[in-house]
């Protein structure tokens, strides 16, 4: 079976000191984070999972679901939870130019400020975590928090078990950890059987679940 690296290596971070990886923080506090929704098959599952165990998580949203599903985005803002722009249309930034990129991403951003979303410092997740040095230099000069993690679920892969998923995850997060799942269609298989669990797991030993 492929070794699957769900942690991040501490090198990637520091050569990246301006994204944020992970909180530093000495208090038991997990941010779960779901990317590539709204979608009508798993978010408002994913919102009813989080509520039972007063969770709270950050959803960085395509801005094409968010207009095809509003109703579902305006569920995720009710509940609390804290929203990211995650471009318009999931550019690889890498395969861009980066006026394109901009144009992508200020499309999003447009569309998340038509809610009352309660967001001071807008959030920004780059899909695939792959941009270039040029779009991440912008992005932080128009005061975005670019989001990155330290934990990969790899729940959108078909070819991890639902058991390597999850410990991909308790193997792997701990206190401050920032934590990839996503609320699509492609991971629901995954994503139903590891949610409730981790939920559980951190609980038991006394974690809360936070917002960036």
């Amino acid at each position: 079976m492929q070794i699957i690296p769900a942690k991040t290596p501490g090198f990637v971070k520091t050569l990246f000191p301006n994204f944020v990886w992970n909180i530093n923080t000495d208090k038991k506090e997990i941010y779960l984070t779901f990317d590539d929704g709204p979608t009508v098959e798993i978010t408002d599952w994913v919102l009813q999972t989080l509520k039972g165990f007063e969770a709270k998580a950050t959803f960085f949203c395509i801005g094409n679901n968010i207009e095809k599903y509003p109703e579902i985005f305006q569920n995720i803002i009710t509940e609390g939870h804290s929203i990211g722009n995650h471009t318009y249309n999931h550019l690889k930034g890498w395969k861009h130019k980066t006026k394109v990129y901009f144009k992508d991403v200020l499309k999003t951003e447009k569309i998340i400020n038509k809610f009352k979303t309660g967001t001071s410092t807008p959030l920004f997740r780059p899909p695939y975590g792959k941009f270039k040095n040029k779009q991440s230099k912008k992005l932080l000069e128009l005061g975005y928090r670019i989001i990155l993690w330290d934990v990969l679920s790899y729940d959108w892969d078909k070819s991890v078990s639902e058991e390597a998923c999850l410990n991909n995850v308790v193997s792997a997060a701990k206190q401050g950890s920032i934590i990839v799942f996503h609320d699509s269609i492609k991971a629901s298989r995954n994503l139903k059987y590891v949610l409730p669990k981790v939920l559980e797991y951190y609980t038991e030993k006394g974690y809360k679940f936070k917002a960036l």
